[in-house]
Order: C-alpha cells, then sequence, then structure tokens
C-alpha cells in the first residue's frame, strides 16, 4: 500500500526531530498511556468475576496485547494514518476526505456525512468520560495508602477536575513545555516497574501468543466476550494518534509508539500479570501494587499528573473538534478564544468547557469509583473506532483504488474487532453505558439540527430576494445618491440583494460608491490553498463579488484577510471599510420546516450564536447590523 497524501514533508521526513517525539508524549498518548491505571483492575475486578488463575491472566494479557497490535499498531498507525486530508487527521477529517472522493449530493456521500458527524458527537462523550475516569483512577491510588482515605478520593478527584476546567481559560502554552518529559518520565516508570515484576515471573510472556487468547474464548464462552468490556480500555485514547497528526506529523508519532508507549504498556501490562500470579490479591488495585512501598505516594503524584495531562488532551481536542464543527456549518458559532498568540490551533470555547465541566462532575458524584466508571467508558469509543473503520473503507475504495479482496480482508480483520468490544460494551447499556450514548445523541442531534435548519433558513432568505444583477442594472435606470467610501455586505447568498443592502436604501435612500458583496466559504479540506482563499468579480457599476475560503481548521478572520487581498494590488482601502449585516431572528412555524420542537431547538440555539461580524474578526465600531426575521 503506498501513501495516497499530502503530507507536510517538514513534519514527516524520516529525521523527525527528537523534539516532536518528545512533545507527541505529552499531547498524543495521555488517553492511552494512562490506561493500566484501570483496565487490569476492572478485569478482575467484581464486574466480571474472574478468577485470579494463570489461564485468566495470560488469557487477558493476550487479549490485551494482540488489541494493541491490530486496534492501534495496524489500524491506526500503519493503515489509517495514510489517509489524511493535507496532513489533518482526525473523525471529521477522515468524514470530508472520503466525501471528496464520492459524487457530489450522492446517497453514500450523506451517509459518509452522517456518520462522520456521529463520530464527532461520540468523542464529546469521550471528552466527559476520560477526565473522571483517569483522575478518579490516579486517586484512588491514596488508598494504599491506607483505607481511611477512601472517604477522601471523590472530593479531592472534584477539586482536581474543577481546577483544571477552570484554568482552561489560560490555555496551556506556558505549562505545556513541562507535558512531554513528565510522560516520558511516566512511560520510564511503567516499564521498569513492569520489567522488575516480569523479571520474577517471565513466564507471562508466553501471553504474547494469541493461543492464550484463543484459549480464553474457548473456556468462558460469553463470559470472554464480555470480558473485552474491560479489554478494550488498553486501547482508548488509539483514535487521538490519527486525531493529532497535524501537529506533529506522522513518523514522529510512530516512532513514539512504536519505540517508547507501546513497549512501555506492555511491560507494564506484563508486570501486573507476573505480579497477579505470585500474588492474587493484588487484583484490588495491581498498578499501584507494582510500585515499592517506597516509591507509593511519588507513584500516585506522578500517575495524578499524566491523568491531568490525559484530560487535558480530550478537552482541548472537544475545542478543536467543535471549531471544526462551526467552521462546516454543523455547530452555531460559539464564544472561541485563541489562547496562544504562535499556535493558531490552540483555542478555548466557553460554552464547551462549562457542559464538559458540569457532565465531569455528575459522573463523578453519580459513580463514585473507576471500577463503575469503566463500565460506562467503552461505547462512545468503541463507536468512533468503528466509524474510523466504515470510513476508511470508502477512502481505500473510492479514493486509493485499492482491489475490492484487499479491502474485505481489512475490513472483516477490523471490524470483528470493533463489533466485538461494541457487543461487550453496549450489554452494559443500563449499568452506566447509557451516559456517553446519550451526550453523543444529543450533540449529534444539535448538529444534525443545526444543519438543516440553516439550510432552511438559507432558502427563506431566497426566496422572493430580487437578483443582484437585475437591482445592478435597474440602478442604471433608476440611480440612487452614492455616498464615498466603501460598504461591504456580509451574505451568504451574493447572487441576491442582501437585507441589509435593502434595508439601508430603505431608511437612508443611500448607496457608498463602492459596495462590496462578502461571501465567507468554508472548505471540506483543513487549510484553503492560497490560490483559493479568494475570488473576486467585478460586477460593474461599482458593485464586486468577493468571496473568502477558509479551511475547517483555520481562523476566519475577514479583516486580516482583506488586507492580504489588498495587498495583491485589488483596490481596497481597508482602513474605511464600513461592514453591513443581518441579524436573524428566526420563528418556528407549525407545519412548516422540521418538526416543531426542531424548528424550536434550532430558533434557541440561532438567539445564542456569536454575531457574524465577532465570528470573523470584524471590528465592532466598523458593524452596522439589521434585523430580520425568518420563518422555518
Amino acid at each position: 500500500m503506498t501513501d495516497q497524501t499530502n503530507a507536510d514533508p517538514g513534519k514527516t521526513g524520516l529525521g523527525a526531530p527528537a523534539k516532536l517525539v518528545l512533545a507527541a508524549l505529552g499531547v498524543v498518548f495521555g488517553d492511552i498511556g494512562t490506561s493500566p491505571l484501570y483496565t487490569f483492575k476492572l478485569a478482575f475486578g467484581q464486574e466480571y468475576g474472574l478468577a485470579v488463575t494463570e489461564a485468566n491472566v495470560l488469557g487477558v494479557l493476550s487479549l490485551v496485547f494482540w488489541s494493541l497490535m491490530i486496534v492501534v499498531t495496524i489500524k491506526y498507525v500503519l493503515v489509517i494514518m495514510r489517509a489524511d486530508n493535507k496532513g489533518e487527521g482526525g473523525i471529521i477529517a477522515l468524514m470530508a476526505l472520503a466525501q471528496r472522493s464520492l459524487p457530489l449530493a450522492s446517497e453514500t456521500s450523506y451517509l459518509v456525512g452522517i456518520l462522520g458527524i456521529f463520530g464527532a458527537a461520540l468523542f464529546f462523550g469521550d471528552s466527559v468520560i476520560t477526565p473522571a475516569m483517569t483522575v478518579l483512577s490516579a486517586v484512588e491510588g491514596m488508598e494504599e495508602l491506607s483505607s481511611h482515605l477512601h472517604q477522601f478520593i471523590v472530593p479531592i478527584t472534584l477539586a482536581i477536575v474543577l481546577v483544571l476546567f477552570a484554568v482552561q481559560r489560560h490555555g496551556t502554552e506556558k505549562v505545556g513545555s513541562l507535558f512531554g518529559p513528565v510522560m516520558a518520565v511516566w512511560f520510564i516508570a511503567l516499564g521498569v516497574l513492569g520489567a522488575i515484576a516480569l523479571a520474577e515471573q517471565p513466564q507471562v510472556l508466553a501471553a504474547l501468543s494469541p493461543v492464550w487468547g484463543a484459549k480464553f474464548f474457548i473456556a468462558h464462552k460469553v463470559g470472554a466476550l464480555l470480558a473485552l468490556g474491560a479489554v478494550v480500555l488498553a486501547v482508548t485514547g488509539g483514535e487521538a494518534l490519527y486525531a493529532d497528526m497535524g501537529h506533529f506529523g506522522k513518523v514522529p508519532i510512530r516512532n513514539a509508539w512504536l519505540f517508547v508507549v507501546l513497549p512501555a504498556l506492555m511491560l507494564n501490562y506484563l508486570g501486573q500479570g507476573a505480579l497477579l500470579l505470585s500474588d492474587p490479591t493484588a487484583a484490588a488495585n495491581p498498578f499501584f501494587r507494582l510500585a515499592p512501598a517506597a516509591l507509593l505516594v511519588p507513584m500516585i503524584l506522578l500517575a495524578t499528573m499524566a491523568a491531568v495531562i490525559a484530560s487535558q488532551a480530550v478537552i482541548s481536542g472537544a475545542f478543536s473538534v467543535a471549531r471544526q464543527a462551526m467552521q462546516l456549518g454543523y455547530l452555531p458559532r460559539l464564544e472561541l478564544k485563541h489562547t496562544s498568540a504562535e499556535t493558531i490551533g490552540q483555542v478555548y470555547v466557553p460554552w464547551v468547557n462549562r457542559m464538559l465541566m458540569l457532565a465531569v462532575v455528575v459522573l463523578v458524584i453519580g459513580f463514585h469509583s473507576s471500577e463503575r466508571l469503566a463500565v460506562a467508558y467503552g461505547v462512545s469509543v468503541t463507536g468512533t473506532m468503528l466509524i474510523d473503520t466504515l470510513l476508511l473503507a470508502v477512502v481505500a475504495s473510492s479514493r486509493w483504488r485499492m482491489p475490492t479482496s484487499v479491502i474485505a480482508l481489512a475490513l472483516a480483520l477490523f471490524l470483528s474487532v470493533d463489533l466485538a468490544f461494541l457487543i461487550a460494551n453496549s450489554v452494559k447499556f443500563f449499568e452506566g453505558a447509557w451516559f456517553p450514548l446519550a451526550i453523543g445523541v444529543i450533540v449529534f442531534t444539535l448538529m444534525r439540527t443545526w444543519r438543516r435548519g440553516r439550510g432552511l433558513m438559507s432558502d427563506e432568505i431566497r426566496r422572493d430576494k430580487q437578483s443582484l444583477d437585475a437591482f445592478i442594472r435597474q440602478l442604471k435606470t433608476t440611480p440612487v445618491a452614492r455616498v464615498p467610501g466603501t460598504a461591504v455586505f456580509l451574505t451568504a447568498a451574493n447572487d441576491v440583494v442582501p437585507h441589509a443592502m435593502l434595508a439601508n436604501l430603505r431608511y437612508n435612500r443611500v448607496l457608498h460608491e463602492r459596495v462590496v458583496l462578502l461571501t465567507v466559504e468554508s472548505l471540506d479540506s483543513p487549510r484553503a490553498d492560497e490560490l483559493e482563499r479568494w475570488h473576486t468579480v467585478d460586477l460593474g457599476s461599482g458593485f464586486s463579488r468577493v468571496n473568502l475560503r477558509f479551511g475547517f481548521m483555520e481562523d476566519p478572520n475577514v479583516p486580516r484577510t482583506l488586507a492580504a487581498l489588498a495587498e495583491t494590488g485589488y483596490a481596497l482601502d481597508v482602513r474605511s471599510l464600513v461592514y453591513f449585516a443581518s441579524r436573524e431572528t428566526v420563528v418556528a412555524k407549525k407545519d412548516k420546516g422540521m418538526a416543531l420542537w426542531r424548528d424550536v431547538l434550532f430558533a434557541f440555539m440561532a438567539r445564542n450564536t456569536v454575531s457574524a461580524t465577532k465570528f470573523f474578526h470584524v471590528p465592532g465600531n466598523r458593524v452596522v447590523e439589521i434585523g430580520t426575521q425568518v420563518e422555518i
């Protein structure tokens, strides 16, 4: 299989700098890197009732190892990371890449869009559970110091979570430089502790053979399938390797995984297995039982720091996904703040931050322990992984033109694993697995309602509107007063007369000497090429049409882009521009548009959206907003 991408050679060359590998350790691998805190603890806990026997320990170890190899190493690292969208990864980038390979407006393209958006919605469920799960698991290590400390686990966890979300507004640029070194120490500690225990019980290395996994299934049958609900915890965070590809490049992430993270994780899992063979009572918390008594407190502190870093990664990921969804028109424009002057990708979305914080607090209070919470952990993760597999099949077939037999073979392998994990987690639906799924369904409903509502509103605005070409011709026979300067009318439909222009004529009876009809378009690629950044058309009579295009990973700064356009020789005095925009008030009508409850929901979202001028960074003192009412 050859690479079919437009990767950045500066990031993906064979000489990828070690500092990118270190940085990737701190951002990409936090989630999967903290999985040893709870995977074995759950597998041999009360939930699955597995006895601590040699056959069971080796069986679970074998399933963990081959899950890491098939799902993370083969599927994500070796295959899916080849499907980059101009260097970017993640489920939205994969969805856009798949859709670009299909005929426009086809049923398959529509289905791909539905799958991609539902996968993105499930990511928000993961963004809620990961902070609660990882921080709880780390703080629970205090019980190894004294059972009397149990009562403080939930309060301390809540305190850490509240502080974590409170600092999001300040960004992570300053402390982010510490993430890589801390996680490097974490992975070294995982490997060393595991290797020490492994040296005492080297027979657990036999678990690397898939035979032990097969024996485990033969012995436990349905019970083994259910136990995959614990095994899947070992691969949570695997999708982050693909999602963060645009920040670090393929080679640094692959090198970090193959030479640091995977060896450290497997040494630790093997060490936990060796510990259980020598001391079955260690099943209560095998991770912290690996540490010598003198190192227990440092390990609890290190685990807590690693948990915070893992949580930070998914929270930042949620902000990024929200921004991408806004750019593609699946979410209303929300307040968005840049937390770094140098790194444009670092953003903070206050509304998303508040909702995530509230949901995490509810989870911690409602579930109390990582063992109970782990039951709810896998549904959103496995759902996203399953959708990734389906989208990959579309890309491989329509874009890479791979043989059908090869696609079918890979699909059978990946889908069998994904579906097994999904079934294992779904059976725990009423025990807590419903929570992340409910979050995903809610977010999906919001996204689809906004997308559909925007389409209906656009159709309504266009209805009975005068053609711009006809309006310009009419001006030649019925001239109006023109005043000096340039007016920029923000409009989604630049072939009809904007409402703001008609209102300005109605009330002020004047037009500016130059009128620019400005439309901002979002592309299905992460960044717009410079050659497609803008398109201008002179319409005559002082009118012109300007289209600005931005990728879904870009910041749509209109004044800055117009200034860049003016530097190319386009006649535009950006210092004296006056912007006109319409502010639509949506009114829901029964038996019109969507179901009434969706119309009402869309109207509520529209009322709370950030104005287009603010979202596009237009200075407020140069904006004239004119309201209009739209019925859907």
